[in-house]
C-alpha cells in the first residue's frame, strides 16, 4: 500500500467535456468504439451506431501522472476507461471502481457513486472529481469517510483546467499538516 491519496476520476465531463457546439481549446477529437456506448445505442433503436466522439486533452496523461496521487478510473466506463481512453492520454492501465450498481437513485438524494467511493477508498484520503457531485456528497464523505477527502464539481463542458491541477498539488500538500 502506498502513502499517497487517491484521485478517483469520472471520465464524461472532467477527462472528455461534452455539451458544447465547439470543442475546447487543447482538446482534440477521437472516435472510441465503446461496446457500451454501442449497446445502449442498439437499446434505443439506432440501427449502425457509430463509435462515441469524445474530446481528450493530450497534456492531461501527463499532467495527471505528475500529480501525487495514485489515480482510478471513478466511471461508468469502468475498463473501458483503460481500453480506449488511457492509451489516448498517455496513461497507464488504471484501477478502476467496479460499480454494484449505476445511475440508481440513493435514498438519501446522494450521488449513485458516492457511497461505493467511500467503501472502494477504504479509509484512504481521497479527491474525487467528478461533474455532477453535490454538497450533500461533501457534507456525507465528511460525515462518514474517517480519512481526509476532497470533492471536486469540474464544469463537463470545459473540462480540467490548470486551476484544477493547482488546487489538486495544493491539497496533497496540506495533507497531514
Amino acid at each position: 500500500m502506498t502513502d499517497r491519496p487517491l484521485l478517483m476520476l469520472d471520465v464524461d465531463g472532467p477527462i472528455a467535456p461534452f455539451d458544447r457546439f465547439f470543442r475546447p481549446w487543447g482538446y482534440r477529437t477521437h472516435r472510441v468504439p465503446s461496446q457500451t456506448w454501442r449497446q445502449r445505442q442498439l437499446d434505443k433503436g439506432v440501427t449502425d451506431p457509430k463509435p462515441l466522439r469524445v474530446w481528450l486533452n493530450p497534456a492531461h496523461g501527463p499532467s495527471l501522472l505528475a500529480l501525487p496521487y495514485d489515480l482510478v478510473w471513478a466511471t461508468a466506463w469502468q475498463a473501458e476507461a483503460d481500453e480506449h481512453l488511457a492509451p489516448l492520454l498517455g496513461l497507464p492501465q488504471l484501477p478502476y471502481v467496479s460499480w454494484e450498481s449505476m445511475h440508481h437513485k440513493d435514498p438519501d438524494g446522494l450521488h449513485w457513486k458516492t457511497r461505493q467511493l467511500v467503501c472502494w477508498a477504504d479509509q484512504r484520503p481521497f479527491v474525487w472529481v467528478d461533474d455532477e457531485i453535490g454538497p450533500q456528497d461533501a457534507e456525507w464523505i465528511a460525515a462518514n469517510h474517517p480519512g481526509e477527502a476532497l470533492t471536486m464539481k469540474i464544469d463537463h463542458r470545459s473540462g480540467l483546467r490548470p486551476e484544477h491541477f493547482a488546487r489538486l498539488t495544493a491539497w496533497a500538500g496540506e495533507l497531514g499538516r
